[in-house]
């Protein structure tokens, strides 16, 4: 299994439209699910504020999800452009295989 960490900073008044976007039902889990390998994602939020978010996006392999990133570079992008306006910070914490 390949696993994949990010921590996302957004604000009081994104934090309905993230959760959205990046949740279990949202536009990101979506577009993941159209690919072989993709195992699933969990989301995690800090109760303090400013709200502070954990992803983990679990893969097959690495092999899958760079796969998957390289034929679906330009909806990728375009996705993450749209959820722009959600965040404040991205940051790439971790990726590792087990």
């Amino acid at each position: 299994m390949f696993h994949i960490l990010w921590r996302f900073e957004t604000s009081e008044a994104q934090a309905d439209a993230f959760a959205a976007a990046y949740g279990p039902d949202g536009a990101w889990v979506a577009f993941f699910r159209q690919a072989d390998g993709y195992r699933g994602t969990e989301l995690f939020r800090r109760e303090q504020s400013p709200p502070c978010y954990l992803t983990m996006d679990r893969w097959e392999s690495r092999d899958a999800y760079e796969r998957f990133r390289r034929d679906q570079a330009a909806a990728y992008a375009a996705l993450d452009a749209e959820c722009e306006g959600l965040t404040i910070a991205e940051i790439f914490l971790a990726a590792w295989e087990d």
